[in-house]
Parts: structure tokens; sequence; C-alpha cells
């Protein structure tokens, strides 16, 4: 492959004639960027083979981590850097007359994922590849993406994200690794073979199409494997062909389709058993490719289960070792519970997936005859464990109610399960899941999230990144912890003028876009405060727009009273079928149109609402972050990862101790963030004692009162009822996650950071601070932790 501009130049021409038949200046855009993103692909194809041929002649370990989510972003920029090769296509295409940027704003960002979930795997297999380590990741192909978000006078519009229009030039489709997935049908025993088989099933074909996952400064490069559902050769005789082929395109159609129907529900199970089956099929295949047997499978193989969306690996696993080869119970489940590893990414009740008993058995029975084992077995072990405690024993079942208790099976079927943050993980052991801390002892460990900081750091900010480089040098790009050197420098008052003239410059790009996409004027000079995660009542947006509205109307009633000028950014997407969720979307908008448009007020406060936030949309975004909104209620946030990515980028976080905050808060020391609100012990005395009531924090404080009917007295919207619902999720529903309880808190809060603010050269300090105790949150460390305690990998030969 090319190693010179003059190689590129000559290729990328030759690539052009040969697939479009025209010369370079004949050719038009969309061609020049798939030829591009072909070369780029070619070029890592070479190192591909080479990491893949050094872990079977090594026979090395590999994790696989099973995910329904990678939320990859744009690979183009981010290959090309990992290669090294970006400045030589750059210098290249320029001789030809083309802007490298204008065949970057071409490529999609892959619809393989939604949020923070999919955002940590795409990190973490970033990280293994750029530390070397052999993995594999598994998943969905998605025709669709979870949905491209349309904001329509003020309402969220779902709209298909069509992210395949140009095709994925970074996926190989591998139909020699297809293989077909039975659903339906039934069981029976087989007396010959002294068997039981699954008999009469309808067949779906998947078919990996896999992605090269490029690392940084090495020549290792994994796999993302891409599941794709196709008709099968032997189609079922009792369906319309029509409707069979319809049922399995919808399989990997659309992540997340609406499960508040039975036929959703089915859908998302269909989902979650096709990419699992098809890739235990592949991995049990590759390893009988090296091995003469399955003995040492546990040995070679870690499977790490990214939530409960992955879990029936441990069904279908004991599956394939009793069923395909003839393994006896006990020595297939200790086979299985030495591969698989559990993580745990919440601890809210309804995110810990159940799955009706009767719809079990009717799609996939076989597994749940596995299944039914386990949890008979699991009864017996956790009655000699406990000592014949039956209130733990119905509290920790399996199968009970006529669910399936996904996290449950779990944690039964792993030897390791872990919690993503120090406070979650406590929580996890103390309080959600402290029967199975007491059953297995020692089973629950930490491993705090990461991001990768190549991605969100040195290419998405280089102006920062040259900044650093100018400070430290450039050694934390491989060693994030380097970071560190930065400290020395917070009182240095060149670098921290520096510091503040690299946010002007993010700030004016991020006001570019807004005004180019929301057609809204921001003054650079204001505070930029930004909210963006998913939308969700436990991440409160909504206590942050009632902050908002209470600024508005002080700012209307008192002209004595003005802020620092102010600009709130939120970006959010709500699940289709959330509907208070949508509501609050709705909230945010309408009162961005008041307030925007007030002339008395609007030049100290803006709002605005980024609408379809995703990884590119936050390259903008989190960069041009003064403040880093992570206001979660207490002990609800698992981890969080925006809050590193701000600090990163030199954000203040302002949030509650929740998730990692606390862990950021320990950090960078009470003088560099502002913390608010109750904590995890503070509410769980409220719910204790049953003494929290929404009404007297309403009756007792007059902006609460103000701020509260102002959602049903006609300000922000002509009909009363528009908002109604969140009106009474507060009032009548007894404000669920404590936004009343918060609120006054949070009102200081804001107030502390209006005053740090206006002390530039400080701010600046602390930004600086934030940036260097962030290489903590580097995923490369979570991956090494994830190493150490639980994968024990080897690094790949030929790194």
């Amino acid at each position: 492959m090319f190693k010179t501009k003059e190689e590129f130049k000559y290729e990328f021409s030759k690539r052009i004639i040969e697939t479009y038949g025209r010369t370079v200046e004949e050719s038009h855009i969309t061609e020049k960027f798939m030829i591009l993103e072909n070369m780029v692909r070619d070029y890592a194809s070479v190192n591909w083979a080479m990491t893949k041929m050094s872990v079977q002649q090594h026979e090395q370990k590999q994790v696989h981590y099973f995910s329904m989510e990678f939320l990859m972003g744009r690979l183009l920029v981010n290959n090309m850097m990992n290669l090294g090769i970006y400045d030589i296509a750059k210098e290249g295409l320029a001789d030809y007359g083309i802007n490298i940027h204008e065949l970057e704003e071409l490529e999609s960002d892959a619809g393989l994922g939604n949020g923070g979930l999919g955002r940590l795997a795409a990190c973490f297999m970033d990280s293994l590849a750029s530390l070397s380590y052999p993995a594999f990741g598994h998943t969905i192909r998605y025709t669709y993406g979870f949905f491209e978000q349309k904001i329509e006078d003020g309402y969220q519009v779902e709209v298909p994200d069509q992210w395949l229009r140009l095709g994925n030039a970074w996926e190989v489709r591998k139909p020699k690794h297809q293989c077909d997935v039975k659903f339906f049908g039934h069981v029976v025993w087989n007396g010959d073979k002294q068997k039981w088989e699954h008999v009469d099933a309808e067949l779906v074909r998947a078919v990996p199409y896999d992605v090269p996952i490029v690392g940084a400064d090495t020549k290792v490069t994994n796999t993302l494997r891409l599941w794709k559902s196709e008709p099968a050769d032997d189609i079922p005789r009792n369906k319309d062909f029509r409707q069979y082929t319809q049922e399995v395109n919808d399989i990997t159609q659309t992540l997340y389709p609406d499960d508040s129907t039975p036929a959703g529900k089915m859908l998302r199970l269909k989902q979650q058993y096709f990419f699992v089956a098809a890739g235990l099929n592949s991995i049990v295949r590759a390893h009988l490719r090296v091995y003469p047997d399955l003995h040492n499978f546990a040995d070679k193989n870690v499977i790490q289960l990214n939530d409960t969306h992955p879990v029936l690996v441990i069904p279908e696993l004991m599956r394939i070792l009793i069923d395909d080869y003839e393994f006896e119970w006990d020595e297939a489940w200790d086979i299985v519970t030495h591969t698989c590893a559990y993580t745990n990414h919440t601890i809210l009740a309804e995110a810990l997936e159940k799955w009706p008993i009767e719809m079990m058995k009717n799609l996939l029975p076989r597994i749940y005859q596995i299944i039914e084992e386990i949890h008979r077995r699991f009864i017996g072990y956790v009655k000699i464990a406990s000592n014949g405690d039956e209130q733990l024993l119905n509290r920790v079942m399996i199968l009970r109610d006529g669910q399936v208790h996904m996290a449950r099976l779990a944690i039964a079927g792993s030897f390791s399960v872990n919690g993503v943050a120090a406070l979650h993980t406590d929580i996890l052991k103390n309080r959600e899941m402290q029967d199975f801390d007491r059953i297995f002892p020692g089973k629950f460990n930490n491993k705090t999230n990461g991001v990768t900081h190549r991605r969100w750091l040195a290419y998405c900010n280089p102006q920062l990144a040259d900044l650093l480089h100018e400070a430290i040098g450039d050694s934390w790009i491989k060693h994030p912890d380097d970071l560190e050197k930065l400290k020395k420098f917070a009182d240095d008052s060149i670098i921290r003028s520096k510091f503040l003239n690299v946010k002007y410059q993010r700030k004016e790009d991020l006001a570019r876009y807004i005004k180019e996409h929301n057609g809204i004027e921001v003054d650079v000079n204001s505070i930029f405060d930004i909210q963006v995660k998913r939308l969700h009542a436990y991440k409160r947006q909504l206590l942050n727009i009632m902050h908002v509205i209470y600024l508005y109307q002080r700012m209307k009633e008192d002209p004595s009273f003005r802020i620092y000028p102010h600009t709130y950014i939120f970006g959010a997407k709500a699940a289709p079928s959330y509907y208070f969720a949508k509501k609050v979307i709705k909230l945010i908008n309408a009162v961005a149109d008041v307030v925007n448009n007030d002339p008395v007020t609007n030049q100290y406060l803006k709002v605005v609402f980024i609408e379809n936030y995703g990884v590119t949309i936050a390259e903008h975004i989190i960069p041009a972050a003064d403040v880093s909104e992570q206001i979660s209620t207490a002990g609800k946030e698992a981890s969080g990862t925006s809050n590193m990515k701000f600090m990163m980028n030199g954000a203040v976080t302002l949030g509650t101790l929740d998730g990692a905050n606390v862990e950021i808060a320990e950090r960078v020391g009470d003088e560099n963030c502002v913390i608010f609100g109750m904590k995890v012990e503070d509410i769980n005395k409220l719910k204790a004692d049953n003494s929290y009531h929404a009404w007297d924090y309403y009756n007792n404080d007059f902006r609460i009162k103000k701020v509260v009917d102002s959602l049903t007295d006609g300000t922000f919207a002509s009909s009363r009822e528009e908002f109604k619902l969140i009106f009474d999720e507060l009032m009548s529903h007894n404000d669920e996650y404590y936004l009343l309880v918060d609120f006054d808190s949070y009102v200081k809060a804001q107030e502390k950071i209006n005053e740090l603010y206006k002390d530039r050269d400080n701010w600046a300090k602390m930004c600086i601070m934030n940036i260097a105790m962030s290489g903590y949150f580097s995923s490369d460390r979570t991956i090494e932790d994830y190493v150490k305690d639980i994968w024990h990998l080897e690094r790949v030969a030929n790194k």
C-alpha cells in the first residue's frame, strides 16, 4: 500500500479509473469518498489478516464482547489517524483539489447503537485494539439505526435512520461463516440417541459482515462482527414466503423495536437470540479450527455480556455443548461458568430484562428447557448456600411470577459480575443484588467505565491536543495518565490564556453549527452549559429546564436581577414509546421559543435543543462546553460517560454525587467541580421514612410553585393540557426522582457556577485541573482492569 503522497495519488487515481471508468477530475464526490474509504480499509486489511494469524499461531485467549449496540461514529478519520496515514491522504487529495473535510462529511454515523451502552462498547473495542489485545465484537447489522430525530413544532418526530445510503465500505461480507438459527418448533426426546432434539423449527440464516477495528500506533486490528438475517434455504412450508421474508428482515431491521406489544416483545427476544446463537456458532467453529475439541474452550475464550441483552449466551452455549458435542451437564456448566462474565449497567428495575415464560417456551423451546434446568439446579445450590433461607430463595429465583429474570440468569451463569462505577457497584453489592453477593462471595467487582481519549480528545479537539503537545509533549496519547503532567501548568498564566483561546475557538465552531441547524444566534462569550444524553426521567433534563424557567421568571419580574449571559444547550433522544420523555423535549423547545424571542432577557439567556444527537454531533458539542450537566438522581446513574468526555475537554462538572461523578469529584477536588443535591443515603432515608411529599415543597417554596404552575397556566403552550403529564409526574405521582427536593440546591450550584466563571483566570485553572486528572477515565485504563481481573489476556505478538 501507499507510503508516500505520490504513491497515494497513483493508487487513488488508479482505483477511480478502474471502478468508475473516469478520471479523478470527472468523478463525483461520492465516488471519491467511497474510493478513499476502500483504500483505507484495504490498508488496514494486511494488519487485520496478520492479527488473526498471530492469534491462531500463538493459541491466544480472546475476549468476545457481545453487545446489542456498538455506537462507532464515523470511522474514516479515526482509522486514518490510527494508521498514521491521515496527513499523507490529506495532502495527496489536496493536490487533486479535493478538500478531505468535504469527503469526511459524507460518512454517516453507523446506525448500530443509541446511547452510552453502545458508545462504551465502541470505546472498548478501540482500546482493546490500541493496547494490542485480541478481541471480537458481536452485534446485529441493523438496516436502520435507532431513528433519526427531527424536531417539528418542538416535538420529536422519528424517521428511519438510513445510514446505509452509500453502503458501508468498512464491512466485508463473510458468507462462509453463515449459519442457520432455529426458532419455534418443539423439543422431543430421541430414545435411540438418548438426547433431546429441537424439531420442526423455523430457520433463519445469519450472515456475518466483518468490520476491522484499527488500533492506534500498533499493527493489531481486531474484528467487529455484524450479523444480518436472511431467508434460509429450508423455508417453512406452513407460511407464505413473503410473510416469512418480511419476518426474517424484521429481525435485523431496527435497533430496539417498540416492545409495548406482545409482537414487539417477541421481536426483541428474536433479535437477542439471533445474534447470540450466530455469534456462539462462529466462536465454536473458530475454536475447533485450532484445537481438537471444546474441553479447553474456557481457557481460550472469555465472553463478556454487555448488559442483559446477550445473556442467552449462557443457555445457548449449554445447548451447543450438550446437544451438539455430547457433554454431560456438569462438565458443560463448568465450561460455561468459566467462560461468561456479565457487566451490569443499571439498577433500574425496568431495565433488568424479564421475558414471559410462555413466549420463551414458544419461540425458543430448547433454550427454555435448558433455562428451566439451570433454574432447578440453582434453587438447590441456593438452599445449601443460604442454609435454607426460603425468603432469600424467593428473591433470587430465575423463574418467578411467569417471567424469566435475565439478570439473575446472568449472575448464576457467569464467573464475574461487574458494576461500572464505584458507587454503582457498592449499590449492587449492598442493596439491589445483596442476596447474590451473599450467595456468590467474591463474584462482584467494580470496573469504572472509561472513554477513548484518542477520539474524545486527540481527534475531536485538535486545538486542545496541540496545546497539550506544547505543554507536556505527546506521551499522553499512548499513556493517558501522563495528562497529569498538566497539573504543574495550572498556575501558568500563559497556558491558562491559551486554553481559554482554545475553548473560544471551539465555542465558535458550535455557535456556527447552531446558527446553521437551529437558526439561533448564541453569544460565544456566554457560559455554554450543556446536557447531552439519552432522555430519561432519572437523568433529570426536567430539573435543568425548570431552573431555566425560574431564571426567566425572575428576570422578568425583577429588572435589577440579571445573570451572567448563559446558553443552555440540550441534546437527547427519547425512546419512541416513552411519552413523558417526549413531552420534556417539547417543553424544552417551548421554553426556548419564549426565552429566545424575548428582547428583555434574550441577551442573557438562550436555550438550544440540538436535534438528532449522536457521535459526530457530540464531537462539535463536547469540546465547546464550559459546564457539564450531570444531574441524575443520586443512585440511579450507573456510571455515565459523557461526564468523562466533558472533563477531558476542560469542562467543569455540575452534578450530583451519582455514578462516576463521585470518582471525578474525588480526583479533581471540591474546588474544581460543583456538587449539589441529595446523596444516596439521604434518598434512602426519605424512602425508608416515607417522609417525602412533593406538595410540601410546592406550597413552601414560591419559586417552585411558580415554575410548576407555568406548566399548566398557558405560559409555554396555548393548551393548558400540553404539559399536564409533566405536572402530574411531579405532583400527582409525588416526584419520583426528587427534583423538587434538589431544586434549591441546584439553584445555588448554578449561582456558584456564575460567580466562578466571572474569574476567568481561576476558571481556566479549574478546567486545566479537570483535563489533568482525566487520564484515569480513559477506556485504556478500564480495559487494563478487565484484562488483569477478569479476562487474563496476553498482547498480540505482531503489535
